[in-house]
């Protein structure tokens, strides 16, 4: 029996996050539709929603040896199961087109577009929409105050893509949420203004809270955000009880809303990472040296003791995420301590995990997945 999604991640393609999908439990992975973004391979972080004029990438023929990989892991980690692609990063290059060919029709993913974006681009995912039959997502960047030009705008757009409403995804993203009151009064002009304008086939609404720490920062090695994107959608289904539609609940997992931005190489990484978890209403957060020694791995298995012995932590039976911090809180030596890509895939797969469950009640059942 086929089982509609139920919650939207924002992910980067990057291998950390293809991974934890990947490792998802198979009954939870049918209700989980990501929006991949493309990440961009070099140069400068891309602002978003302004696309480089000229592209800021620097080697193109670089670039269609390094796409073609990721896309084929990719399309091995979703294999069958229902979400989008945006490639606004790289569709301006030729040689990225064989790759999203490929990507859009071993899959079962749709392309994105969005108004912002130059009409070349526009039709260009539309002719893959049509050719794949899977119809196509319509990302409007939400960050300021939705008005009739941004109506005019998507209008217009639905014009160009000549593809009926009943086959277009439309994907309100209210970017970075540093406030959930300012966030769900973005939201709910977007949607009301922009939601009812067509009888979309689906209507997502994403925000991200998961914060953007500096290389340096001053508050301590551990600390607990409040989940501002979850208050949103709080706030907004308060506010509009009777919105005409279904809404699909989306997040940016725990990357921060311009991660996927950030480009591929980048040559001064700080020399931390994250160890992160997810709770009812907060992100636990400690920060853990990505270089040393013994010194560097009891700092990791001691991060890892304050989050698996927090009241929040859900044991670790689960998901994979929660059976590799139990696991690395209580082992022994460098091995099984991880890196900055073990980290973040463990915090996606026990927040993809969580999210589902906090939307279907606490409904889903979890069988942990080796997770070595």
């Amino acid at each position: 029996m086929s089982v509609d999604p139920v919650y939207v991640p924002v992910l980067p393609v990057r291998r950390g996050a293809w991974q934890a999908y990947a490792r998802l439990h198979d009954a939870l992975r049918p209700r989980v539709a990501p929006l991949w973004t493309l990440v961009p391979r070099t140069g400068a972080e891309r602002t978003r929603g302004a696309p480089g004029n000229p592209d800021p990438e620097e080697d193109r023929a670089d670039l269609e040896r390094w796409l073609p990989p990721r896309v084929d892991q990719l399309a091995d980690a979703v294999r069958g199961m229902p979400g989008w692609v945006d490639a606004g990063h790289v569709e301006a290059l030729l040689g990225a087109a064989t790759g999203l060919w490929r990507l859009l029709t071993e899959t079962h993913l749709r392309p994105v577009t969005g108004p912002e974006r130059p009409p070349v681009l526009q039709r260009y995912a539309a002719d893959l929409a049509f050719l794949t039959g899977r119809g196509i997502g319509i990302r409007v960047l939400a960050d300021t105050t939705a008005d009739e030009p941004d109506t005019t705008a998507l209008l217009a757009l639905v014009d160009r893509l000549c593809l009926p409403p009943s086959r277009i995804d439309l994907i309100v993203d209210v970017g970075p949420v540093a406030d959930a009151a300012d966030g769900t009064k973005l939201a709910v002009t977007a949607l009301d203004l922009l939601g009812a304008l067509a009888p979309w086939r689906t209507v997502v609404l994403t925000a991200g809270a998961f914060p953007r720490l500096p290389e340096h920062p001053d508050s301590g090695p551990f600390l607990t955000v409040p989940r501002h994107d979850r208050q949103l959608h709080r706030g907004v289904r308060a506010a509009r009880p009777a919105f005409p539609r279904r809404l699909l609940y989306g997040d940016y997992s725990v990357e921060h809303a311009l991660s996927a931005n950030l480009p591929h190489v980048r040559p001064h990484a700080p020399p931390w990472g994250l160890l992160r978890y997810t709770g009812p209403d907060g992100y636990l957060l400690a920060r853990v040296p990505t270089r040393g020694g013994a010194g560097r791995v009891d700092r990791v298995r001691g991060m890892a003791r304050r989050i698996t012995r927090s009241p929040a932590f859900r044991g670790a039976e689960y998901s994979d995420g929660e059976a590799w911090l139990h696991a690395c809180a209580g082992g022994d030596g460098r091995a099984g301590s991880g890196n900055a890509e073990t980290w973040i895939r463990a915090g996606h797969v026990q927040h993809m995990t969580f999210v589902v469950e906090q939307l279907l009640g606490g409904t889903t059942s979890h069988v942990c997945r080796d997770s070595s």
